[in-house]
């Protein structure tokens, strides 16, 4: 769909109209061409990357008026909370996600994709200081084998005097003896978010949000297994994010 260009639309450089506007609204077909998945972060990003020097506000002002809109399906956070399990651990983050090293601190969750053919489930773990994941587990069971693997692979990265703090929600896999035993024999601190409080967690909830909205909606998985979908379809879109 060639995207229409709105001919009120303007910025300015100096006291001269810029010839700029059309050219940035026609880098917008990129929207189109990645199926309405890109909102005006990603899009910006994409101009930049071609040389074209714009403000997120410009880019967010004409896709506001060329009616570009993410097409996002609402659906139901997957949720692990199943009560107070074991006593809680301070919130030692308090959602301060920057972190002067690596390895210094870590955020945690679990995120579900549904396909007709099933359910997987994503359990990483991100690093703070460069937002990159050290380490990080797929299956089709959100169990505390998704969890401790995760765990066991991400410790196995550290170096002998690196203990950083891991932050996570509330949910059980994090309550579990299995999770507190390899926290305490790596020398590693709890920190966990208050309850029913999301931005706490938030930095997680953010990748997770842009790696369904690159590769994962707008999408039709019909025909496709959970075996394909794991490991390749999922595996190669994660990988090159």
């Amino acid at each position: 769909m060639p995207l229409k260009i709105n001919t009120h639309c303007r910025c300015y450089w100096g006291s001269l109209a810029c010839p700029r506007a059309a050219i940035i609204t026609k880098k917008l077909d990129l929207f189109h061409e990645n199926s309405g998945r890109y909102g005006y972060r990603r899009i910006h990003a994409l101009l930049i990357r071609e040389g074209i020097t714009v403000s997120e506000k410009m880019v967010r002002r004409i896709m506001a008026e060329e009616g570009l809109v993410v097409l996002i399906k609402s659906r139901r956070k997957y949720n692990s909370y199943q009560g107070e399990l074991s006593p809680s651990v301070p919130n030692t983050v308090n959602r301060d996600f920057h972190s002067e090293k690596p390895n210094e601190k870590w955020l945690t969750d679990i995120t579900e994709f549904a396909i007709p053919a099933g359910k997987v489930y994503l359990s990483p773990v991100v690093d703070c200081f460069d937002g990159m994941l050290p380490y990080w587990t797929i299956s089709t069971k959100p169990d505390a084998a998704l969890v401790n693997d995760m765990l066991d692979g991400a410790i196995s990265q550290l170096g002998a005097e690196e203990h950083p703090i891991i932050h996570s929600d509330r949910g059980c896999h994090y309550r579990w003896p299995g999770w507190i035993s390899r926290m305490e024999k790596a020398g590693l601190e709890r920190s966990m978010s208050p309850k029913r409080c999301s931005p706490y967690n938030s930095a997680c909830d953010g990748l997770f949000g842009r790696l369904k909205n690159g590769m994962f909606y707008n999408r039709d998985w019909t025909g496709v297994s959970i075996q394909e979908f794991a490991e390749n379809t999922f595996l190669n879109c994660f990988v090159s994010y």
